[in-house]
């Protein structure tokens, strides 16, 4: 991606005002003055496909990633067929928003056996690789907290996520450094430095203590004691320049009106990332 500066690089990831429709969102990027945003896959849905595409197009918004792939183990090789069959589905939602780059969640194991589990994730981006090539569109692996290793990813470090992509070509599959998986991990800087150009994206928010909910704890950047600009200017080190994603789950902020989230979004992201 071409090198943006500050404010230019904001997206807005849509989870941040679940409340609104993508049509709603998109339009208050547009009176927030926020040139990015990042679709859920669930909103694509709700508006349909083509009815998406319009809206972006018209409000001339970019599109950072979509969100998302992934969620590979399955007990059962049908199973397992059913998830890289959405996954290619979302590989194409993906093209046909203009996002270059699909966000891999990639599940967690469906039994106890997390090797297994991570071995599946492993054949599930192999095997998507090759559509996801022929239209345009990269692989971003995101490892997740590891107290989402039973729910969400068996992938919950940067090293992991790194170790699994360097399997495949960098024009095909990278990473995602995500704030608040990642600012615990004491190996974190040197494994920033390691992904290099395949650092796809860069989220933001903050870990607030105590943490009130395991899902719906994040906070707003500069609540919380995540390091984010040392964090921001580790991956700008190790290459990236592209757009940053604020991406909360918190209620509280949901429950605000979508404009004064934004405003909020804008300041805070101004003052901390």
């Amino acid at each position: 991606m071409t090198k943006l500066d500050s404010i230019e690089r904001l997206s807005l990831n849509q989870i941040t005002t679940d409340r609104w429709s993508l049509k709603e969102a998109a339009e208050g990027c547009v009176r927030a003055g926020i040139g990015w945003i990042a679709p859920w896959r669930h909103k694509v849905a709700e508006a349909g496909l083509a009815e998406s595409r319009r809206i972006i197009q018209d409000t001339g918004l970019r599109v950072s990633s979509l969100c998302r792939g992934g969620m590979f183990p399955a007990e059962t090789a049908g199973e397992r067929q059913a998830k890289l069959d959405d996954n290619r589905r979302a590989v194409e939602e993906a093209a046909e928003l203009g996002a270059d780059v699909l966000v891999l969640v990639c599940g967690p194991s469906s039994n106890k056996d997390i090797a297994l589990a991570r071995q599946y994730v492993q054949e599930g981006i192999e095997k998507l690789i090759p559509f996801a090539r022929e239209h345009g569109v990269r692989l971003a692996i995101e490892p997740l907290h590891p107290m989402y290793a039973a729910e969400r990813s068996v992938i919950v470090t940067l090293e992991q996520a790194n170790t699994l992509a360097e399997r495949f070509s960098p024009q095909d599959v990278g990473v995602v450094v995500d704030v608040f998986h990642v600012w615990w991990d004491p190996n974190l800087y040197r494994e920033i430095e390691r992904a290099g150009s395949r650092i796809l994206g860069f989220h933001v928010s903050d870990w607030i203590v105590p943490t009130p909910d395991m899902l719906m704890g994040r906070g707003m950047m500069g609540d919380g004691v995540i390091e984010i600009r040392k964090i921001r200017h580790a991956v700008e080190a190790a290459g990236y320049q592209g757009p940053i994603e604020v991406e909360i789950f918190n209620r509280q902020i949901w429950d605000m009106q979508g404009d004064e989230a934004l405003a909020l979004t804008k300041s805070r992201y101004l003052e901390h990332v």
